[in-house]
């Protein structure tokens, strides 16, 4: 299959492609010209990190989860701890949601003198100090 035919039937466009391949998250198998020719076993491969994205893995973390001759060896300790997250995200999602219905029936004169809403207020800068943490500490 050529570049073309892979973003077609994957719904990726061709830049994405050529940025996996540089992370050596697929691999071509030639060319025909200046195309990039992959072999059918590609979409799989592409469907494997479609779902480790939409998991919440890193580009470095599924590149991990191959061996060196492509095939999938993906640690289990590493899928419960992604579970574990994705359990405090939900939990913290459902938290703002409900925050969010009550903030909009609530009968207090402003939002700020509702205490439901001042939560969901400290919920937020909590979690934005965290992501500035963790954003500081892997770029050192």
């Amino acid at each position: 299959m050529d570049i073309g035919d892979v973003a077609s039937h994957s719904g990726l466009p061709a830049s994405t492609l050529r940025y996996y391949e540089e992370r050596g998250l697929i691999q071509s198998t030639g060319r025909h010209g200046l195309r990039r020719l992959f072999d059918a076993n590609v979409l799989e491969r592409l469907a494997l990190i479609a779902l480790g994205r939409n998991a919440g893995f890193s580009l470095g973390e599924i590149v991990a989860m191959f061996t060196t001759d492509g095939r999938p060896q993906i640690d289990r300790d590493q899928l419960f701890a992604k579970a574990g997250e994705l359990d405090k995200n939900i939990k913290q999602l459902v938290a703002m949601r409900d925050g969010l219905r009550h903030a909009a029936k609530c009968r207090a004169p402003s939002h700020l003198e509702c205490p439901k809403f001042q939560r969901l207020l400290r919920i937020a800068t909590d979690k934005s100090i965290k992501r500035r943490t963790k954003l500081t500490a892997k770029s050192e």
